[in-house]
């Protein structure tokens, strides 16, 4: 699949601002219910000023200049200015410690930070060098650095269409590192088009569909879709914050929504705090209800008018993708790395499989290798890994498959199937080799639970440490809770072993005590379970929970 010029993201935004000047491109909270649009004019112009200033600096061509912020206008404006003033752009997580913003920044050379809407900038600012210049948005905590806004106001637009070359550095995304230290990921600006392209013929993105911007613009696929939503002149909403997420979310009205499994479950779990399951399940089964009870709920969830729904990022259980498709909503699975621009697989409309994360989008090629590794070919492909060549060649073989570290198989109609990753395979003392995820699908899927991991090197059996739901942890005070989950996980267990080999049936279900999040350093910021950290923390207490010989045990 070739790369045309008019596929290229600055090409598709001057296009935009020619033919619909007025319309209105993003919509930004501002906090106590005012927002503010900006039209494409708009968009077009602060971006050119804000490349009219960076010019100004002096940076060598090509240099990498970094954003540090949640999701906002200002951040995708920066993007815009970054590579009209001839640069690459470097998106850092805002969860981040301090050590690893350093690391990224000092690894990239960056030469500028854009400091945004940071609820944590006093936590990270020590991993910032001083002489390092910034330039803080308008939503950015109080600082004494030069502002969006004033610098806008004295800058002349820079002139003409400055444009960049299909094979032009346009971004550096530094992996979220659920092991070891961050891999600078370099994509280019055809390997963005060839995303959009091939993601465009399969969905057809357009001026009326609009989406809404929450999660991490560090992230691939937020970039991925972001850049989908501006090449095809779609309307782009930003969240102000979690509290205010569902008025956000009834704002845009999205026809496109993309999100991680976790919160599919949460938006189940939140439907089944207004409605038990076995009345919902009882209701969609009568003809005559069935329309009404998906629309509402629907509306109330604020995607009934979504017309492409995608999840992604992390392995979805296929009991909730066909929950979902009951409610009227065909959640389609994604499957793609920051290695290739999150450009790989996906469910298709009407052709989708419980279990598969679908077919490859067009130009995209896959095999299964050694190990029943899954191999990929595409034209978004990355460059490499940013100053690691060695590291580059280890996963890029000479004729160009991607080595995705991940093991799958090939259905007879050409569908993908995850089984794990490579790495994440364990031996139990009796010499098999078990797959975490296959199990963890099993358990994730149960009303009780919202995070599992499933574990035990080196011990007879495999064990499964689980994070109990959340409406279930509001609960805890009441004095039967604990009597119902230790009943509800007694029988996930044995629901579990019967369905998994006799060597992968799981001995015990730990209740873990605490939280896992971004903030602990237990989940990515893609709310991916960050493996290595959570073991490390419960190694030490598996024999005890061994000995005690009960089928669930409750931490502390």
């Amino acid at each position: 699949m070739s790369v045309e010029s008019a596929d290229l993201t600055l090409e598709c935004l001057y296009r935009h601002e020619g033919t619909r000047p007025d319309d209105v491109y993003m919509v930004q909270p501002l906090g106590n219910g005012e927002v503010r649009s900006y039209t494409w004019k708009e968009v077009v112009d602060e971006s050119r000023r804000m490349a009219a200033y960076l010019k100004t600096q002096g940076f060598p061509p090509g240099s990498t200049i970094s954003i540090l912020s949640k999701n906002c206008a200002e951040f995708s404006m920066s993007n815009l200015a970054i590579w009209m003033a001839g640069h690459n752009a470097s998106p850092i997580y805002p969860t981040l410690d301090p050590d690893t913003v350093n690391y990224i920044l000092t690894h990239s050379e960056s030469r500028l930070l854009f400091v945004g809407k940071l609820d944590t900038w006093d936590q990270i600012k020590p991993g910032v060098s001083d002489d390092l210049p910034r330039v803080s948005y308008p939503l950015s905590p109080p600082t004494d650095y030069p502002s969006w806004s004033d610098i806008i106001a004295a800058t002349d637009p820079i002139e003409g269409r400055p444009t960049r070359q299909a094979d032009d550095l346009s971004l550096i995304f530094y992996t979220s590192g659920s092991t070891g230290q961050p891999k600078g990921v370099e994509a280019t600006f055809a390997q963005m088009a060839a995303s959009y392209r091939g993601i465009n013929q399969t969905f057809s993105m357009g001026t009326a569909d609009r989406y809404i911007s929450y999660l991490p613009m560090a992230h691939v696929m937020e970039a991925e879709v972001l850049n989908l939503m501006l090449c095809g002149g779609c309307q782009v909403f930003f969240a102000e914050a979690l509290d205010t997420f569902v008025q956000d979310l009834q704002r845009a009205r999205p026809t496109i929504f993309v999100s991680v499994p976790r919160l599919w479950l949460k938006f189940q779990q939140g439907v089944f705090k207004k409605m038990p399951p076995q009345k919902l399940e009882r209701l969609l089964k009568i003809p005559i209800l069935r329309g009404i009870v998906r629309r509402k709920v629907l509306k109330v969830l604020g995607l009934n008018q979504v017309r492409v729904a995608i999840t992604g990022s992390a392995p979805t259980p296929p009991e909730l993708i066909a929950w979902y498709r009951n409610l009227g909503l065909e959640l389609l699975e994604a499957y793609g790395m920051t290695e290739n621009f999150a450009y790989s697989h996906c469910s298709l409309p009407g052709r989708t499989r419980l279990g598969y994360v679908g077919h490859p989008f067009p130009g995209v090629e896959c095999k299964i290798g050694e190990s029943d590794e899954i191999l990929v070919r595409s034209p978004a492909t990355m460059s490499g890994y940013h100053k690691m060549p060695e590291a580059t060649v280890e996963v890029i073989t000479e004729d160009g498959w991607l080595h995705t570290g991940d093991q799958g198989v090939l259905d007879e109609d050409g569908r993908l199937k995850i089984i794990g990753r490579i790495k994440e395979l364990f031996k139990t003392s009796k010499g098999k080799y078990i797959h975490p995820v296959p199990i963890e699908n099993l358990l994730n899927a149960s009303n009780y639970v919202e995070l599992s991991l499933v574990s035990g090197v080196g011990q007879p059996q495999p064990l499964a440490v689980v994070v109990l739901a959340e409406e279930i942890r509001a609960r805890k005070e009441e004095p039967t809770v604990r009597e119902e989950v230790t009943a509800a996980l007694k029988e996930l267990r044995e629901e579990i072993n019967a369905k998994v080999a006799v060597f992968e049936r799981l001995q015990l279900i730990v209740v873990a005590r605490d939280e896992w999040t971004v903030e602990n350093g237990w989940l990515t910021p893609t709310m991916k379970v960050k493996r290595a950290p959570i073991e490390k923390a419960y190694q030490p207490h598996y024999k005890e929970w061994y000995d005690s010989q009960e089928p669930v045990v409750w931490q502390g």
